[in-house]
């Protein structure tokens, strides 16, 4: 049978895969925050030098949960729009790029490897984008909900260059805040 479905059928299936896709890009997002605590929670973090455009700790996780409810959004738009031409290759590159952002912070908050953390940001910013208009040909809106996202991880990528020229010893503060966490520990 060959029925094409109501607006009322499209808009429930756009709303059952939200109720997936958020809450797995939240909980994956928050998960690789997990792995690499970050902000005060990290002794090394809190050691380095900050630049002057540094938000509050804070704006981090709030910022971060907005964009990762917006991205399972827009997933769930782009998933939704079935037999829509590049769909395939538009998930493909979210689930590339959402890779490519949890490995993000313990590169950088865990294993303190600036220089790679720069070429994985740079790579985030550059699959960002290239997803964000795969999606917007799927689906204009959810290419849009990536917008606030690329303009986030630019944002982050300047900041990351300023803390990374800021503290050109940073595998040495690494070293030194571990052994100091290792002392009080030891306490």
């Amino acid at each position: 049978m060959n029925a094409l479905a109501s607006k009322a059928q499209l808009r429930r299936g756009f709303w059952l895969r939200a109720l997936v896709t958020v809450p797995l890009v939240v909980l994956l997002g928050f998960g690789s925050a997990m792995v690499a605590p970050a902000g005060d929670q990290n002794p090394w973090f809190t050691a380095l030098a900050k630049p002057a455009i540094q938000p509050p700790n804070i704006a981090f996780p709030v910022v971060w949960t907005i964009l990762y409810v917006l991205m399972g959004l827009a997933l769930a738009l782009v998933l939704s729009a079935r037999g829509a031409r590049g769909r395939t290759a538009a998930v493909a590159l979210f689930v590339l790029q959402l890779a490519v952002n949890l490995a993000w912070s313990p590169i950088f908050f865990r294993f303190h490897k600036l220089d790679l953390a720069l070429i994985v940001i740079v790579a985030l910013a550059v699959l960002v984008a290239v997803t964000m208009v795969a999606f917007w040909r799927v689906r204009t809106l959810a290419g849009l909900m990536l917008l606030p996202y690329l303009a986030w991880v630019c944002f982050a990528s300047v900041l990351f260059s300023q803390v990374r020229d800021l503290n050109p010893d940073a595998e040495k503060i690494a070293s030194a805040a571990s052994n100091a966490h290792i002392h009080l520990e030891t306490l």
